[in-house]
C-alpha cells in the first residue's frame, strides 16, 4: 500500500510539472498575441489597395486584419470616429476636413496615397484637339468635383479661369474665356460614366470610372490633381501617434507598396512625396 501511495504521488508531481510547463508555454504565446485591427474603404479600387498593397505587410508585422467595405462616403468616417474602424482609406483631404467640421469630429490624414484621377471621356471625339465648337460636357454637380473638372479643362486649354479664384472652389462663374463655347451639364458624379453615352464629353472622377469598368487610360485627358484631392489613410486624432499609425505610414512609404501600385493600379496619379 505504501508503494502504491508513492507511485501515485510521483505521478501527481509529474502531471503538476507538465501542467506548469504548458502554462508557461501558453503565457509566452499570450505575450505574442496577435493585434486585431479593422480597416475600412469604399468598395472598388481603394479596398483593393488595402487588400493588395497594405494588408499583406501589416500581416507580416503580426496584425490580424479585417477589411470592411462601404457603399457610401458617410459611414466610413462615422465608423472610424466611433471606434468600429482603426483606419480608413476612401477620401481626399478636402472632403475629410469638411466632414470633420460638419459632424464635429477630430480625424487626421496620415499620408496621401496614389489616387485615380478624374478624366475627360468621350465616345464622340478621339482627342482634345478634335472637340468642336458648342460641344456639351457633363460635369459633377457638387462644388468640390466641379472645381476639379474646370481645372482639368483649363489645363487642356479648353477654358481659362479667373487667376484670382480659389482653385479649390472655382465654378462656372469663374470662367473668363471659353473659346470653344463649351456647354456645361451638371449631373450627380455617380451618373457621369453613363453620361459618356448621352453627351459629347464627360468629366468622370476616377473612382466612378473604375467602378463602371472604364479604363483610366482611355480618357482624352487625365487630371493632374493637387494633393488635396488625392486620397488619404485616415485615423482618429487621438491615434495619430500610435503604433498602427506609424506602421501604416511606413508601409505606404515602402518600395513594396510602390511596386504593387505600379503593377496593379495603372493610371493612378502619385502624390508629390512619391515623385520627389
Amino acid at each position: 500500500m505504501k508503494k502504491l501511495t508513492f507511485v501515485l504521488a510521483a505521478g501527481a508531481l509529474a502531471l503538476s510539472a507538465c501542467g506548469e510547463e504548458e502554462a508557461e508555454v501558453a503565457a509566452e504565446a499570450g505575450a505574442e498575441e496577435v493585434q486585431e485591427i479593422t480597416l475600412g474603404a469604399t468598395a472598388g479600387p481603394y479596398s483593393d489597395m488595402l487588400n493588395k498593397a497594405i494588408v499583406p505587410q501589416l500581416e507580416e508585422q503580426g496584425y490580424e486584419v479585417e477589411v470592411v467595405e462601404f457603399s457610401d462616403y458617410i459611414q466610413p468616417n462615422i465608423a472610424l470616429d466611433n471606434g468600429d474602424l482603426d483606419a480608413n482609406l476612401f477620401q481626399h483631404t478636402v472632403y475629410l476636413e469638411g466632414f470633420e467640421e460638419q459632424h464635429d469630429m477630430d480625424l487626421t490624414a496620415l499620408i496621401t496615397v496614389p489616387t485615380a484621377p478624374m478624366g475627360i471621356y468621350s465616345n464622340v471625339y478621339d482627342s482634345i484637339e478634335a472637340i468642336e465648337d458648342g460641344a456639351t460636357i457633363a460635369i459633377p454637380n457638387d462644388p468640390t468635383n466641379a472645381a476639379r473638372a474646370f481645372l482639368v479643362l483649363q489645363d487642356e486649354g479648353l477654358i481659362k479661369l479667373d487667376p484670382e479664384a480659389d482653385t479649390l472652389t472655382v465654378s462656372e462663374k469663374d470662367i473668363i474665356e471659353n473659346p470653344k463655347n463649351l456647354e456645361f451639364k451638371p449631373i450627380e458624379a455617380a451618373q457621369l460614366p453613363r453620361a459618356v453615352e448621352g453627351t459629347d464629353l464627360s468629366a468622370v472622377p476616377g473612382n466612378y470610372a473604375l467602378a463602371s469598368d472604364m479604363d483610366l487610360l482611355d480618357a482624352l485627358a487625365l487630371e493632374n490633381m493637387p494633393d488635396e484631392y488625392r486620397n488619404v489613410v485616415a485615423v482618429t486624432a487621438e491615434n495619430e501617434d500610435g503604433e498602427l499609425a506609424a506602421d501604416l505610414v511606413e508601409i505606404v512609404e515602402s518600395d513594396e507598396f510602390e511596386e504593387v501600385i505600379d503593377a496593379e493600379f495603372e493610371g493612378f496619379g502619385k502624390p508629390a512625396w512619391m515623385t520627389e
